[in-house]
């Protein structure tokens, strides 16, 4: 829904990318992608516009940010709006599908959920940029929010050559606040299928109506896929923890927290200070304790010196889309100004 229906609306186009990167993973997902991107009212390729990113939290698709939306808007009408009221430059945005059989995805290479750091940067790059005339090097932003703010910092760290902006929105980050205390109730939900993870996903698969309690087990399976996969357990899924008593196996934990984001910043600060910009925000109410793991990773940067945009408001994990309104006009700025 417009909020601004005098502003000149976009385009949304469609490519569909075939995946190389995607092939031999083991859910057996499609590998043939489909990537909505947006294009700026009066675009031509000749303008060299800078080109975003846009990540989804679980359980969504890139394509999800372009359906129409009830009492708000989606992103290329905030966009639309955002750039007729000259508080943003023009830019293209990509809005790639990378959903996946267990609900979600965190944007990194894995055996069991697929390549899809190498996906989105060795493959839906390039294709975008030829196609559109856009991005490029210095000229290229990511951005998400909670799973998708994950993916966004994390490419930020270890893709810097690629990316020269990013925008962070309640992504993940300090795990055993946001995990450990839920695994109880994952071993619960296990033990109706005799603890078994295939029985679990399998019922999953077939069922009529899924509950948010099992979307909330499917999450930890999909974490544990990429975080931990394990290629001789079905779908490459095992978890962290006895699935009996709910002890931590130090082991399989210790490959979990090797990718929190909070644990990786410092052996990544020259790239996080090579960006043209670099911003985070968490509402402080956030349900999912993720505020703690942004509080420690701005004081980590602020004591490694790496500039950033850091920023609390008062919200939870929920809803908070109008968070672009801030970072997507920091991001544009920052990129249309030519290769760092």
């Amino acid at each position: 829904m417009r909020r601004d229906r005098a502003a000149p609306r976009g385009e949304l186009e469609t490519l569909v990318v075939e995946s190389d990167a995607l092939q031999g993973h083991l859910l057996g997902d499609p590998t043939s992608r489909q990537v909505h991107v947006y294009l700026p009212a009066g675009h031509t390729p000749e303008q060299g516009l800078p080109l975003l990113v846009d990540l989804v939290g679980f359980t969504g698709s890139g394509l999800s940010h372009t359906n129409w939306r009830n009492f708000g808007e989606n992103v290329p009408e905030r966009a639309d709006r955002l750039i007729a009221s000259g508080v943003m430059p023009p830019v293209v945005i990509a809005f790639p599908d990378c959903f996946t059989r267990l609900g979600g995805n965190q944007y990194i290479n894995s055996v069991a959920m697929g390549r899809w750091e190498d996906f989105l940067i060795d493959e839906m790059l390039p294709a975008v940029e030829r196609a559109f005339g856009c991005g490029g090097p210095g000229r290229r932003g990511v951005f998400g929010k909670s799973s998708g703010g994950y993916g966004t910092i994390v490419h930020a760290m270890r893709r810097a050559d690629t990316w020269s902006a990013a925008a962070c929105h309640s992504g993940d980050m300090g795990f055993e606040l946001m995990y450990l205390g839920n695994f109880p109730k994952t071993l619960r939900a296990l033990a109706e299928h005799g603890l078994s993870i295939e029985r679990y996903v399998r019922a999953f698969d077939r069922a009529d109506k899924n509950e948010p309690t099992d979307v909330a087990v499917m999450e930890h399976f999909a974490m544990a896929a990429s975080y931990d996969p394990d290629p001789s357990s079905f779908l490459g899924i095992r978890l962290p923890v006895d699935l009996s008593t709910c002890e931590v196996i130090d082991e399989r934990w210790t490959n979990w927290q090797a990718w929190d984001p909070v644990r990786m910043v410092e052996r990544y600060a020259d790239n996080l200070a090579s960006l043209k910009l670099l911003y985070l925000d968490c509402g402080v109410l956030d349900q999912c304790n993720l505020i703690y793991g942004a509080r420690r990773y701005h004081r980590s940067l602020e004591a490694l010196g790496v500039p950033h945009v850091y920023d609390e408001f008062d919200d939870n994990h929920t809803n908070i889309d109008y968070r672009m309104d801030r970072s997507l006009p920091q991001m544009a700025t920052a990129l249309s100004g030519g290769a760092r």
